[in-house]
């Protein structure tokens, strides 16, 4: 019978799991759950909840957890196919008649099982005889306890090209090739994988052999790699398979967490420590697939990494992975060792309590994402802090739920705020004319015309960002569908004023997530409700120091247009004003006749822009 995933997650889904359960236990609707006395154990107040929406059952008492099919094998007593077929018959759907295909890969693959545990059987009898004595000096050197070697099945492959062939002789080479025990090469015999390595098996989550991964021994041997695992086979997909899957999910179900180490020597230094529910991916970076296997133990697993930079490049690569597939409640923490040491290492100097503080101390991903950028690279000048946040902003770009990405871009542009604007203070340059007192170098030259006092106060007024930007935010709440033409350019302004800042993310939310699947047309009597319960408010002309921009008050395609123009202004004045800073800069350093050129004409460049804000203001301060 062919019981594809796809249609096993199906029927789980048309499943009601709290009517189901509740035919044999009594529940009661808690929030948005259910809850109940759990019926795995004895107890007198209910530990036991029932998640319709996430399609699983769980016990904070005996740590009992669950699906629908889970829930009918356990208490139901059931066989496995026998609770598909009830279920599927509850839920209207047919069983897919049986595939003889997949029936012979079932049998190949049950053949290919029995290969793999002899092969398991010969490894653990080859590390108890003389043959073994390194590898279990190896052990003996790791303190592993015996109790720990016999649960994870520390095993020895001899030094031979053909041992294994010739202790599983009663199986086909062909066999043993297909499981990834021996390796062909074109012109040569067949020869045994693994050769004068101890050996620990990989299983799947029934608890499996389905490969093995191989620690060489003789370090004489400096051209073979230090780790070798299985090939992928019929049996075994490394970018799928988490190590140690079977022994940690029990275990995670009593402690509520898993935790997500480099390597599967790390995963049983932590197990003789007393740490049960660690896992490991298989010499990759962790995968997708891995992530979401880890996610069915546990909304918030916990990667625990070295403190060096492949440490620091592994959790920068496991983030990444991560960001696409969040969604709510799903995310991933990391902790770091100290620098130098591996779990092994700290739990050996410091103690099991040591390993317990740094997962403790393990941060959120978005956390660890803005410190990853933040060290990636200097952020001395105006462009290696732009370069930081566009790389920011390229991380939040992929992530694909609407709401977590709205959150995300939001905590990284504040956190950026604080870097690069930490008291939002303009930079304060007056260039000196030449010419004038102070000035030893050039040609006299006449300084930029004046300003009339009643354009330099409206320039005072309306050429801080601040108010320009509470103008625009009025302007668009006046003009909702506007948002979208002008919401990325708003996302990725610096915005310091608290207030602001959140009137403008709400907006941008409207547009790049919130409650709206895609972006869609909205009017003011839509905004204005929402904002409200937020807690936000809409700008008044305090806020923009009463200046009267006309698309305040106009309507159509002009105030579009006029809108359109006050956030290329708002956007490009930072730009001109950086550029004026570092032309100052280079000007008061070199003193030259084309350094003086370009700050001047920056600065006008300036005036100009303020100039037209100033324009723009008082086009309607007559009306009113």
């Amino acid at each position: 019978m062919s019981l594809t995933p796809q249609w096993l997650d199906e029927l789980r889904t048309r499943v009601s799991l709290s009517a189901l359960i509740g035919r044999s236990v009594r529940v009661q609707k808690a929030g948005r759950e259910f809850k109940a006395c759990c019926p795995f154990h004895n107890e007198k107040s209910p530990s036991f909840t029932i998640n319709d929406e996430k399609g699983f059952y769980h016990c904070f008492g005996c740590g009992a957890h669950g699906d629908a099919i889970r829930w009918m094998t356990d208490h139901q007593g059931l066989p496995f196919l026998d609770a598909v077929k009830e279920l599927a018959a509850q839920a209207g759907m047919e069983v897919p008649a049986p595939d003889p295909r997949a029936a012979r890969r079932a049998e190949e693959q049950k053949s290919l099982h029995d290969v793999m545990a002899a092969a398991q059987d010969f490894f653990v009898k080859s590390l108890a005889e003389d043959q073994g004595a390194q590898a279990r000096a190896y052990l003996a050197s790791r303190g592993f306890p015996a109790a720990t070697v016999r649960d994870f099945g520390f095993g020895y492959a001899p030094d031979s090209r053909t041992a294994l062939k010739e202790a599983l002789s009663q199986f086909p080479e062909g066999m043993l090739i297909e499981a990834g025990l021996r390796i062909v090469v074109e012109g040569r015999d067949p020869y045994d994988r693994f050769r004068g390595r101890l050996m620990l098996p990989i299983c799947d989550p029934r608890g499996r052999v389905i490969a093995f991964g191989g620690r060489i021994l003789d370090k004489t041997k400096t051209d073979a790699p230090k780790y070798l695992n299985s090939p992928d086979t019929p049996l075994f997909d490394k970018g799928r398979t988490v190590y140690n899957l079977h022994r940690a999910s029990p275990a995670s179900r009593q402690s509520g967490r898993v935790v997500v180490v480099e390597g599967y020597m790390d995963v049983v230094a932590l197990a003789a420590a007393g740490i049960s529910e660690a896992v490991a991916p298989l010499g990759t970076a962790l995968t997708e697939d891995q992530i979401e296997r880890l996610w069915r133990m546990t909304e918030t697993p916990v990667l625990c990494f070295d403190g060096d930079a492949a440490g620091q490049r592994a959790a920068a690569r496991a983030i990444v992975r991560a960001l696409p597939l969040l969604r709510p409640g799903h995310s991933l923490r990391i902790a770091v060792l100290p620098a130098g040491l591996d779990p092994d290492d700290l739990i050996k100097q410091r103690g099991t309590a040591a390993m317990e503080d740094v997962l403790a101390a393990a941060r959120p991903m978005a956390q660890v994402l803005w410190d990853i950028e933040r060290a990636a690279a200097p952020l001395a000048t105006p462009e290696d802090k732009a370069g930081l946040k566009a790389r920011l902003m390229a991380h939040v770009d992929t992530i694909g739920d609407g709401d977590i990405k709205a959150l995300y871009r939001r905590e990284l542009l504040d956190r950026f705020g604080e870097l690069a604007y930490p008291q939002r203070e303009r930079p304060a340059f007056q260039p000196t004319p030449r010419g004038v007192p102070g000035n030893r170098k050039g040609p006299w030259q006449p300084p930029a015309p004046p300003l009339s006092a009643a354009n330099t106060a409206r320039m005072q007024a309306v050429g801080e960002r601040r108010s320009l930007l509470a103008a625009v935010l009025a302007g668009l709440i006046a003009q909702p569908r506007e948002l979208a033409r002008h919401a990325e350019a708003l996302a990725r302004l610096e915005v310091g004023d608290a207030g602001l800042a959140a009137l403008r993310d709400g907006l941008v939310d409207m547009i790049h997530g919130g409650s709206r699947s895609a972006p869609q047309p909205l009017e003011t009597s839509e905004v204005l409700p929402i904002l409200t319960k937020r807690g936000l408010r809409a700008p008044t002309a305090d806020d923009y120091a009463g200046m009267r921009f006309g698309f305040l008050g106009g309507k159509g395609a002009d105030a579009a247009e006029e809108l359109a123009e006050a956030v290329e202004l708002l956007t490009g004045l930072p730009a001109v004003e950086a550029a004026l800073a570092q032309a100052t800069r280079r000007h008061e350093a070199e003193f030259s006749d084309e350094t003086f050129a370009e700050q001047q004409r920056l600065l006008q460049r300036r005036l100009a822009l303020l100039a037209r804000l100033g324009q723009m203001g008082r086009t309607r301060a007559g009306l009113g």
